[in-house]
């Protein structure tokens, strides 16, 4: 179990589903770069980020909205699922390309293409939710964070499972998410940065509880936990 190859390329032979997912998130920034570097699109290009942002981000108002009126109209329940592909700057979905890239190449591989999706849109849908029940925030939420964040949590998983099988200590599993909640605190107070980092946590706690359901051998494994706990 959890057995791939730990000198391979973290690019060579990325599953499908991992690649069309990033592709799509490319596209959608490049063609907001070349709007707005006019070189399609015309003038009103050069607006295209903002109309983006607007339509298709995630909004608290709209949820509250939504919850107030009892009414979920599909093009607004859709801005749980568009809301990862729409970045702020070229820098932001840089980086989130490369997690998403990195970390859905190993989730893909070791659960399935499904899972990989599965956490994708859960982290995504979650990590919204958890923005909007602890913020009482006007500013959107846009990017694939929450989403890589909750592949960071499968990736978690995975290392906390092979550190249990090898007998080594499994907080070490942790780590990375330490250092990168660490890092968005830091950035936080240094350069004023917002509290989007919370929909973040919400994608990475999401992301490792699924993997208890979509990691191989799950079944198998809850079941030895329950004849653990029945023999205490």
């Amino acid at each position: 179990m959890f057995n791939e190859d730990q000198n391979a390329s973290p690019i060579n032979h990325v599953p499908a589903v991992v690649v069309l997912v990033c592709m799509v998130i490319g596209a959608v920034e490049l063609v907001l770069q070349a709007g707005e570097y006019g070189l399609i699109g015309g003038q009103n290009a050069v607006g295209w980020r903002l109309v983006a942002v607007t339509d298709y981000g995630f909004f608290n108002q709209v949820l509250s909205w939504m919850l107030e009126n009892r009414k979920f109209p599909a093009e607004e329940m859709l801005r749980f699922f568009s809301y990862p592909f729409i970045h702020a700057s070229f820098s932001s979905v840089i980086f989130a390309f490369v997690l998403v890239l990195a970390m859905g190449k190993m989730v893909a591989e070791v659960f399935s293409q499904a899972a990989f999706l599965v956490i994708f849109f859960a982290s995504t849908i979650v990590g919204a939710l958890v923005y909007a029940a602890v913020l009482d925030a006007r500013v959107p939420l846009i990017g694939a964070y929450p989403a890589a964040y909750g592949l960071i949590g499968a990736w978690t998983f995975i290392m906390w499972i092979r550190a249990r099988h090898d007998g080594t200590n499994q907080w070490r599993a942790f780590n990375l998410i330490g250092v990168l909640v660490l890092l968005q605190l830091f950035f936080g107070q240094v350069f004023g940065g917002g509290f989007g980092w919370v929909s973040e946590l919400g994608g990475f706690v999401t992301g490792f509880a699924l993997s208890f359901l979509l990691a191989p051998g799950a079944r198998a494994r809850f079941q030895h936990w329950l004849e653990a706990l029945r023999r205490r």
